[in-house]
């Protein structure tokens, strides 16, 4: 393993194992953490085929009885629409109490596996096998399961930790770039909430970060990532504070992919992108922040080649979006600040001439 990091939660506790090229040994791992059974393993058609038959082969030299299962790619599968299809696929697989699903797949599979292993059943064990940047750093740890709703992104849902999570980083090799900048986008954000020397790094070695580069350098950036992640949900699995701040630019980035259609003219990282520079833009007016490190910030999203604009978009109906959100509060939408890089706070209510007045001043 290249890098190994542990999620302290008691009873819940696992593992985050970061390798190279490690898809074959998952069976041997899951059945060590002490899982048995039938599994259902839940992809998205282009995972399915790439990675598919590996994990299926490995779960099955360890034992297991696997099933695959694909569902469309992209954000509208996280639908009830796919939950309910994922049920009946794993009562047919002949998934009971003891089975367990695994997760095979970015963002969108992680959180609707999830949440269909935290439903089935009052709750079956699952596995995290994220094959994209922003499900390996991000989604993927922490327990946050659901799906979406017209209204808005991630309504319905549960808190439901994984039993462990096998990060391969040969699976990059076949993200599409798009998909591999957007997951640098939160990657970014670990650095502006909690380490303002890993921003730092990540600035100094942006020209190296891809998916073929060096996978030391890769398995460092992403076992940091998930290193403040679990530091985060050890002292707050169910979002009662300090887990708040890993919303820094989420709520209106949220708002920007409801507005824009889920998956469409932006992806998640996209519009997290777009958000983390308006939430910066706020912390200059409202919170203490220098207007030079809110410039650092955009300056290191556009050497990304990330998004730092929606002009397109209206402030009137974004604002309406973000009246569904699960941060907002009676109608108000509490936001992620920081002070300067590394250091945020949450909770903050901003008149609403000063959403809109910064909104107007990206341009």
């Amino acid at each position: 393993m290249l890098y190994d990091v542990h999620v302290n939660l008691g009873d819940r506790s696992y593992p985050i194992q970061i390798g190279s090229d490690i898809q074959s040994e998952l069976g041997s791992f899951i059945l060590n953490a002490g899982l048995s059974g039938a599994c259902l393993v839940i992809a998205d058609e282009h995972t399915g085929m790439l990675y598919g038959d590996e994990v299926v082969a490995s779960l099955r030299a360890a034992h297991f009885l696997p099933t695959l299962v694909m569902v469309p790619a992209g954000e509208p599968s996280k639908s009830s629409e796919q939950l309910v299809m994922l049920y009946s696929a794993a009562l047919a697989a002949g998934l009971d109490r003891h089975g367990f699903i695994v997760a095979l797949g970015g963002g969108v599979v992680g959180d609707l596996a999830g949440y269909a292993a935290a439903s089935f059943l009052r709750g079956i064990p699952f596995v995290q096998v994220p094959t994209s940047l922003l499900a390996m750093v991000d989604s993927s740890v922490g327990g946050k399961t659901g799906i979406n709703v017209v209204e808005g992104k991630n309504l319905v849902g549960a808190f439901h930790q994984p039993s462990l999570v096998w990060i391969d980083l040969k699976t990059l090799h076949t993200l599409p770039e798009r998909e591999f900048r957007a997951g640098m986008a939160e990657v970014v954000k670990y650095g502006i909430i909690r380490d303002r020397a890993f921003f730092e790094r990540v600035e100094m070695q942006v020209e190296a970060l891809h998916p073929t580069g060096d996978r030391a350098l890769l398995a460092d950036v992403v076992g940091r990532c998930c290193e403040i992640k679990a530091e985060v949900v050890a002292a707050d699995e169910r979002e009662g504070g300090l887990r708040a701040i890993l919303n820094f630019g989420h709520t209106l980035g949220h708002a920007i992919e409801n507005r824009a259609g889920y998956g469409g003219t932006y992806i998640h990282g996209e519009a997290i992108s777009v958000g983390m520079v308006y939430a910066a833009r706020l912390s200059v007016a409202a919170c203490g922040m220098a207007s030079e490190e809110a410039d650092r910030i955009e300056a290191l999203l556009v050497r990304l080649g990330l998004p730092v604009r929606a002009s397109e978009l209206n402030w009137a109906s974004l604002r309406e979006a973000m009246r569904v959100d699960k941060k907002t509060v009676e109608g108000v939408p509490q936001f992620v600040l920081a002070s300067a890089i590394g250091t945020v706070s949450v909770g903050h209510a901003l008149s609403e001439e000063v959403l809109e007045a910064t909104w107007d001043s990206l341009g």
